[in-house]
């Protein structure tokens, strides 16, 4: 079966290349940010417009480890671009959840390829651990944004629902996500068999 074999150079190449282009956009998006109350808007945000590189992405997936490297790479440069090491955490757990989805479709369902990124999404909450955790030592490496900006933000984060929120806004934006991505790349699912 070609979804047992091993990762090749090929394999390794398209993750690499889905994933900075993942992060670009993750970048761009995460620009509103500087906005205090754009900022958990961005577990929306980011899965609905990740969804088209990422099923793209998807329809090159055969192998079990792509999806789970690729979600490593995003939780990393997360981690490198200042937002702690949760991400990368995250990347592992959620990607190898992912991953798994995946195979259970044999990377050929359509159904579970987009459950699979609703899941891969949860990347994105664990940019907030820090906020949850120890609000903080998260602001005090903030202090450039301004007092304004850290007590508005605080003041969004510090609110008992929102985090059971983020999770879902991830979840089901980047379901939302896949399915316009997946709308969008009609005939890349078609050529990749995937259904």
């Amino acid at each position: 079966m070609k979804s047992n074999a091993k990762l090749k150079g090929k394999d390794l190449i398209n993750i690499g290349i889905y994933a900075a282009i993942y992060c670009v956009i993750m970048t761009a998006v995460a620009m509103l940010g500087f906005i205090p109350i754009m900022m958990p808007m961005l577990c929306a945000l980011v899965p609905l417009v990740g969804g088209i590189p990422m099923m793209l992405f998807m329809t090159k997936v055969d192998k079990f480890g792509m999806i789970t490297i690729y979600s490593m790479i995003v939780g990393l440069f997360l981690w490198i671009t200042g937002m702690g090491y949760w991400p990368f955490i995250f990347g592992i757990v959620f990607g190898l959840i992912a991953d798994l989805i995946a195979k259970s479709g044999n990377y050929k369902s359509a159904a579970k390829t987009i459950c699979s990124y609703a899941v891969f999404c949860l990347v994105i909450f664990g940019n907030f651990i820090p906020l949850f955790m120890n609000a903080e030592t998260y602001f005090a490496t903030r202090q450039s944004f301004g007092e304004e900006y850290i007590n508005t933000l605080s003041d969004i984060m510090s609110r008992t629902w929102i985090a059971p929120l983020l999770i879902v806004a991830c979840l089901v934006c980047g379901a939302i996500g896949g399915l316009i991505g997946k709308s969008l790349l009609k005939k890349h699912f078609v050529k990749a068999g995937i259904a």
